[in-house]
């Protein structure tokens, strides 16, 4: 027995969100996330999901007044990434800009209000 599942990281963000439907509709549009658990309450309403964009799990669960989050993204072609979150009813909070510290990033808030930050590395500076 394993002391967590098979290919997942040690830590996982957990987005607390009013819609968690919403954010799986968003992450699997915008970052072609994989659904990878999904469980219902009784009354319909989902009580916990997990999803993986490239690496990583992401978790979600539903709630009434959940705190805002912001998840910061690596992406192969930001522009791409950043028109699709925008296509997808995101609204941007930031547009794609360069700010000096390696990385072409923007800010796009999703039907929950959780802030995606979708990033490309140009050039890495310590």
């Amino acid at each position: 027995m394993h002391w967590k599942p098979e290919g997942y990281t040690s830590v996982s963000p957990y987005l607390i969100v009013s819609d968690a439907q919403a954010t799986l509709n968003f992450a699997q549009a915008v970052f072609d996330a994989e659904r990878l658990r999904l469980h219902h309450r009784e009354d319909g309403g989902i009580k916990h999901a997990e999803f993986r964009i490239d690496d990583t799990v992401v978790m979600v669960g539903e709630m009434s007044g959940g705190a805002t989050a912001h998840i910061h993204v690596y992406v192969p072609d930001a522009d791409a990434a950043f028109a699709l979150a925008l296509a997808t009813g995101g609204n941007a909070v930031q547009e794609m800009t360069r700010a000096g510290d390696g990385d072409y990033r923007g800010g796009v808030a999703d039907a929950n209000g959780t802030v995606w930050w979708i990033s490309q590395q140009e050039e890495y500076r310590e």
